[in-house]
């Protein structure tokens, strides 16, 4: 236990992808604060998400609001029979 070495089992994708599901209207600035990444990685993350369908972006005025396509596998093929809103029914949950 007493192991110093930093990690975690959710990636910042998929931290991101879990405040995204929590908070479709949140700014990109928001969704960076809540995952606890920065801003430019936030929009890393977010432009990799919604450039593989796991999130599509929409503008609403001066705005974007972002969706989770809970439909999208898992990306790893040992757990691609299930979808990503398995994951988030779990995680996501307020």
């Amino acid at each position: 236990m007493g192991d110093d070495r930093s990690w975690a089992f959710l990636s910042s994708h998929g931290v991101v992808l879990v405040e995204v599901a929590r908070a479709p209207k949140a700014t990109v600035r928001e969704l960076a604060e809540r995952a606890r990444i920065t801003e430019r990685q936030a929009h890393r993350v977010l432009k990799d998400l919604c450039e593989t369908g796991y999130v599509t972006r929409q503008r609403v005025g001066r705005r974007n609001e972002y969706r989770v396509n809970e439909q999208e596998p898992m990306r790893r093929p040992e757990f691609a029979t299930h979808n990503i809103g398995e994951l988030l029914e779990v995680l996501a949950r307020p």
